[in-house]
């Protein structure tokens, strides 16, 4: 793959990766000045990922590096414009979520109680579904740690 082409691949999954987090901002009812952000997020956040990816990293650890990345200039834009960071980072991490990874699991633990019970189904339902949970869980521990790490000095009172 040339720089080119990955330059080009780069940028269209960063504009297909703004769409769903604009849509899920709305659906959020994030305010309307805060969504170009939520969908630019979104775009850095994915496009991060996608970007390790290529590098090798594999999808669970490009995920939490993308989480926490996001996360953090969540929270500074957050000061910058006086609102909450999670107005602008949860729309954001939305198209990160592992659909495929779910949906594949959750189809083979259908064809597991359809079909009986086969070694091949059974590999298939617990690497897609642990892939899904791992994924899950970079998500929601990378998006926790920047706030963890910038407002530890907070009083809790």
């Amino acid at each position: 793959m040339g720089v080119i082409d990955f330059i080009l691949a780069l940028l269209q999954d960063m504009a297909l990766a703004a769409i769903p987090a604009a849509g899920f901002a709305l659906v959020f009812n994030v305010p309307q000045r805060a969504l170009p952000y939520c969908a630019l997020l979104g775009a850095i956040g994915h496009g991060s990922r996608m970007a390790m990816m290529t590098a090798g990293v594999n999808i669970e650890w490009s995920t939490f590096i993308a989480s926490i990345l996001v996360g953090s200039i969540g929270i500074q834009w957050s000061r910058w414009y006086l609102a909450h960071p999670k107005v602008f980072t949860v729309a954001a991490v939305i198209p990160m979520f592992p659909g495929i990874s779910a949906y594949t699991a959750m189809i083979s633990a259908v064809k597991l109680s359809h079909f009986g019970y086969t070694e091949e189904l059974m590999i298939q339902l617990l690497t897609n579904f642990l892939k899904a949970s791992f994924i899950v869980g970079a998500l929601s521990i990378g998006l926790s740690i920047p706030g963890l790490w910038l407002y530890r000095k907070r009083p809790r009172v």
